[in-house]
């Protein structure tokens, strides 16, 4: 089974946008239609409460015509048009689909963070995690969040071995970004998220990326959009994974990252795994 994962930032600015970013966007998407993929999870969809449109699907459908597709969007009170996710299928799979609240803080609930697709012995399920935000103002809330989520997780678990995927907003280790130490305290390399990143792998699952590579340095997923020459220069952060539970790990034969060319921001991930 081969599964990709993918920060889109922003899928109507991909699919409809004629700007260059949009351009490089779409160069992404005909990557993914190439790697014909059984599942593919994106986040950030930034779509209103409605979700797609009908000029959405139809551009979805000439570029995945064999899909189903099932997406989640912020609600109100929630902010218009933020995070949110969106899972295409093979026409083949019939999962059972949630989307789950796990009683996060404030409005994280709602804002189209998770969605979960049940299969006959696994579940595949994705998450856009919250950012601690500029001057760490949702580090709090992020903290609470991090462990309604591995609870989450591990209470399907007890159900059947999971995949979990997505934009988890930490580099985990040192390793996993260029420059550690002047982020010691910037979002996504606090003390604090990094060990609610290690609290969740500790309940029962594995970081597949390095299950295979490994400590190979200098492989990342994100390089920030301010700067220009983050990409050329590969000052990036691996903020993206494909988790497993412990039990099947084994099973997992590719974990990697799929070049998105020049674009910034993120780049996709892929994980097969022979279940």
């Amino acid at each position: 089974m081969k599964l990709i994962s993918w920060n889109i930032d922003s899928l109507n600015a991909a699919l409809t946008s004629d700007s260059s970013r949009a351009l490089l966007s779409r160069a992404v998407i005909e990557t993914l239609v190439k790697e014909d993929a059984d599942v593919i999870a994106i986040q950030e969809t930034k779509l209103s409460a409605k979700g797609p449109t009908k000029k959405h699907l139809d551009i979805l459908l000439s570029y995945f015509p064999n899909y189903h597709n099932i997406w989640r969007s912020s609600e109100e009170p929630a902010r218009k048009g933020y995070a949110g996710t969106m899972f295409l299928y093979k026409n083949n799979l019939n999962p059972i689909i949630s989307f789950p609240q796990i009683g996060a803080p404030t409005t994280m609930d709602i804002e189209g963070r998770i969605i979960t697709l049940e299969f006959d012995d696994f579940f595949v399920t994705q998450v856009y995690t919250p950012n601690a935000g500029d001057g760490l103002k949702r580090l709090g809330d992020r903290q609470i969040w991090d462990e309604k989520y591995a609870d989450y997780l591990a209470e399907l678990d007890t159900q059947k071995p999971v995949l979990a995927t997505g934009d988890y907003n930490v580099a985990h280790k040192e390793i996993d970004l260029a420059n550690p130490a002047s982020n010691r305290r910037s979002p996504g390399f606090t003390d604090e998220e990094r060990q609610g990143f290690t609290n969740l792998l500790d309940r029962g699952f594995t970081d597949t990326f390095r299950h295979i590579h490994g400590d190979i340095p200098n492989v990342y997923s994100w390089w920030a959009q301010r700067s220009k020459t983050s990409k050329i220069n590969n000052t990036g952060w691996r903020i993206d994974y494909w988790l497993t539970s412990n039990r099947i790990t084994d099973k997992v034969t590719k974990s990697e990252m799929i070049s998105s060319g020049a674009r910034q921001d993120h780049t996709p991930i892929v994980l097969e795994i022979d279940l």
